[in-house]
């Protein structure tokens, strides 16, 4: 008769593994993707409108006119021109899809961790990024790790799960540039795993050439 609790307490502490297909990553990572651009632009409209209706109430002065590129052969890249919207609209998109990543790898980590003994130094958690996470997440190891030795971890994948399938009939930039949205979450898992094990830093992905992709982690010097 007093088995039945044991066993109970057995299974909440260690539940069973549950397999879900491997494509089911693929289609969440687009549906979010996308869901979260159509939320960010109506966040943005939302806000755009309290803003209005607060000038035309006379509560807050209305914002300084956009400024102008007085000359013709200024650089593209110069400050004084006008910021495109649907570039603000991504970012906003690329950090709300890092933070979901965070909680992933977070809460993913915890399990693949549970039976390890306690890392030694930052290169001892970085080779377990490398193997066991990557392997768990992408059904890979990294490709290449290369570090100099003082907190900055190169990580790169020659063919990176979630960017080995997008294409784009405007040409190769519009491809890249849509690749960026979907290394963010990784890039969250990532550092979320990090963050959970003890170790804080940055992660910074980058897409030269599809379907590669690097990512650059920082860590403190002293860890």
């Amino acid at each position: 008769m007093q088995a039945a609790p044991v066993s109970a307490l057995s299974t909440l502490a260690d539940p069973p593994a549950r397999m879900v297909d491997g494509a089911a990553m693929d289609y969440l990572l687009i549906e979010a993707v996308n869901a979260l651009r159509v939320s960010s632009a109506v966040a943005s409209a939302r806000a755009k409108k309290i803003e209005r209706d607060m000038v035309e109430a006379g509560l807050v002065p209305p914002p300084p006119p956009a400024a102008k590129q007085q000359n013709p052969r200024d650089s593209t890249s110069s400050t004084s021109g006008k910021i495109s919207g649907p570039a603000d609209e991504d970012e906003g998109v690329r950090s709300r899809l890092e933070v979901i990543g965070m909680h992933i790898g977070g809460n993913f980590v915890e399990r693949l961790c549970r039976d390890r003994p306690l890392f030694s130094d930052s290169l001892d958690v970085i080779k377990f990024v490398c193997k066991d996470l990557w392997v768990s997440c992408w059904d890979k190891q990294v490709d290449n790790l290369r570090t100099n030795h003082r907190g900055v971890y190169v990580l790169q994948d020659n063919a990176f799960k979630p960017i080995t399938r997008i294409s784009s009939w405007e040409g190769r930039q519009e491809a890249l540039k849509r690749a960026k949205l979907y290394v963010a979450l990784p890039a969250g898992i990532i550092r979320g795993a990090l963050s959970r094990i003890g170790f804080q830093g940055t992660v910074v992905p980058e897409i030269t050439t599809l379907p590669q992709c690097t990512f650059q982690i920082k860590l403190p010097k002293n860890t």
